[in-house]
């Protein structure tokens, strides 16, 4: 059950951007609320603002007006250094493509995340978890594209961060592959415990949430509550 205090909370949050002459509103007044240990999936076709969301949030993107609370913090008033912390220590990021640097290996793609932060989980573990532990040596050029997610994952997830952001993650996999992937957060959200918002197009993956909330032209849309959520393998697009 989820907690009636919000982890993250944004209040009118907007964002703009100024390109040449024309401006363009990505992101309107938009409120949300996000709870600790739950799985919230974002939806919208492109340019819907899911996106420009979802960094708002990780403190990649500042908003153009609007606050942005985590665990009480104003960090819309947070300078850099602030930022970059929050980036490091409470946040973890899953992107579409992977991200892997891809002169390290597996085991040190996700070695290299853990010493950002001063209680990192125990890479063997992290890694098992992935069920990479027998590919730990490889370069992500040596590994299937499931296999660099699950890379990817496993760095975002050694961190213990408490808002794991998962943009398009199943984007450039196929069916089989995106529910392993699914499963594999599923499985992250309940053992450690991590928020996780999932950000993608895909409508179906959204059975697998807690709750969803539906995104169009900068806007908020919808947010609905899923009484029962369905398991990865049971979800079919």
């Amino acid at each position: 059950m989820m907690s009636k205090m919000p982890l993250l909370r944004l209040q009118q949050v907007s964002r703009r951007f100024v390109m040449g002459e024309v401006t363009v509103q990505a992101l309107k007044e938009t409120s949300l609320e996000i709870y600790p240990g739950e799985l919230l999936v974002i939806l919208g076709p492109s340019g819907s603002g899911k996106s420009t969301l979802l960094n708002i949030i990780g403190g990649m993107d500042a908003p153009s007006t609007g606050d942005l609370f985590f665990a009480g913090e104003n960090l819309s008033r947070a300078n850099e250094a602030r930022l970059t912390r929050y980036r490091r220590e409470q946040v973890g990021f899953v992107f579409q493509f992977y991200n892997l640097i891809s002169d390290l290996t597996a085991r040190e793609n996700v070695e290299l995340a853990a010493h950002l932060v001063t209680d990192p989980l125990p890479v063997d573990e992290v890694l098992r978890e992935v069920g990479l532990i027998n590919r730990q040596h490889h370069f992500p050029s040596q590994l299937s594209g499931g296999e660099q997610q699950r890379v990817a994952i496993a760095r975002a997830a050694v961190k213990k961060p408490q808002l794991l952001l998962c943009d398009e993650p199943t984007g450039a996999l196929d069916q089989q592959t995106g529910r392993r992937i699914l499963d594999l957060l599923s499985r992250i959200n309940r053992r450690y415990g991590s928020t996780v918002v999932i950000v993608t197009h895909n409508t179906v993956i959204g059975r697998l949430a807690q709750r969803t909330v539906r995104m169009g032209s900068g806007s908020i849309l919808e947010i609905a509550v899923n009484p029962s959520p369905l398991p990865p393998e049971r979800i079919d697009w």
